[in-house]
């Protein structure tokens, strides 16, 4: 039996997908599936697998993702080589006029948790938007209209350093734009701060007021004053506005142990990825301190710079050894014993 092909429809602009979601399903002679049909299944993943593998399915599907949904989680199991799906696209609509807005919002959607009935997960909608944006195979921004050509320019540009790879085009109402479709692969996990730290950083389209800039520094985080620079030295804006930095770190607080960093708008968080102790010989090290990448508007590299090495430990915390650091004040959530070993 062949693979249910699948156009995938998600973002944070409800109408605007909406209707791009009946467009290309009218134009393909594609079903669609609607939004507010997954929301009727505990998972809109498992469903969306369901639909397209009915033996009724012709031309597949065109299916209109809602906002809670994971795109990572998507990808993972709609493009499995060995499942019963083949995604053909993954488009992202994005509101030009509100993006960067949309970048710094504080708030959390809200879902039943599927694993553990009774429970709600609870996801930075800002997180959820950029992880939208950097997994697309294809980013359509609509309501650009209002914008004037520098702003629209910076949004692009932007657009195009969170994911070089993404195919980005202006909405018309009348464009046709199916020829954009390609069955979906693994280049197209093409997260910009992923391409930078591996050296494959090439945005197609760039603007004075967009840059990215790599932080590498051997020494560990002091956790009280990097709490300091983020509260006080980046939410200023004294280091210009950014949008999205992600990549590896070590606190010293937490000897032996490298950290995912995943901060977009006013949301941060530090997760384990691997602890020293468990590597085997032949095992990469991830990162020996700090490799982090910054993507914002109007970046000032050496305030950013100096106000990271501002938190790293001083030449005297650094003799004083890893026993010593232990005492040190740490704010930052507490990783649990049963995080040891996680990915994320």
């Amino acid at each position: 039996m062949s693979a249910g092909e699948i156009i995938a429809i998600i973002g944070a602009c409800e109408p605007e997908r909406a209707s791009l979601a009946r467009r290309w399903a009218q134009r393909s002679g594609r079903l669609l599936v609607t939004a507010r049909r997954l929301d009727g299944y505990p998972s809109a993943i498992d469903a969306a697998v369901t639909l397209a593998s009915h033996p009724s399915i012709q031309k597949g599907l065109v299916i209109e993702f809602p906002s809670h949904v994971s795109v990572t989680d998507l990808i993972g199991t709609l493009a499995d080589p060995d499942g019963p799906t083949r995604l053909m696209a993954v488009a992202c609509v994005a509101d030009a006029a509100h993006l960067v807005s949309d970048l710094q919002r504080d708030d959390y959607v809200s879902q039943a948790s599927a694993e553990h009935p009774g429970e709600m997960n609870h996801t930075a909608r800002a997180l959820l938007t950029v992880t939208q944006l950097e997994f697309a195979s294809t980013v359509i921004l609509v309501n650009w209209a209002s914008l004037d050509t520098p702003d629209l320019s910076t949004v692009m540009a932007l657009v195009s350093h969170l994911n070089p790879h993404a195919r980005l085009r202006l909405d018309h109402p009348e464009a046709h734009l199916m020829p954009l479709l390609h069955a979906h692969s693994p280049v197209h996990a093409g997260a910009g701060w992923v391409k930078m730290l591996n050296g494959t950083f090439d945005p197609h389209m760039t603007d004075p007021r967009v840059s990215a800039v790599r932080y590498e520094q051997a020494r560990p985080f002091h956790p009280k004053r990097l709490q300091g620079v983020l509260n006080e030295r980046f939410d200023s804006g004294e280091c210009g506005t950014i949008v999205r930095s992600s990549g590896f770190c070590r606190l010293a607080t937490r000897p032996g142990i490298t950290a995912h960093w995943n901060h977009v708008g006013t949301m941060i968080s530090f997760s384990p990825l691997a602890h020293d102790d468990e590597r085997h010989p032949d095992d990469e090290l991830l990162a020996l301190g700090q490799d982090l990448i910054f993507i914002g508007l109007d970046l000032k590299t050496e305030a950013l710079i100096a106000a990271l090495d501002d938190a790293v430990l001083t030449d005297g915390e650094l003799l004083a050894g890893p026993q010593a650091w232990l005492a040190f004040a740490d704010p930052f959530p507490v990783w649990h014993p049963a995080a040891r070993g996680a990915e994320g």
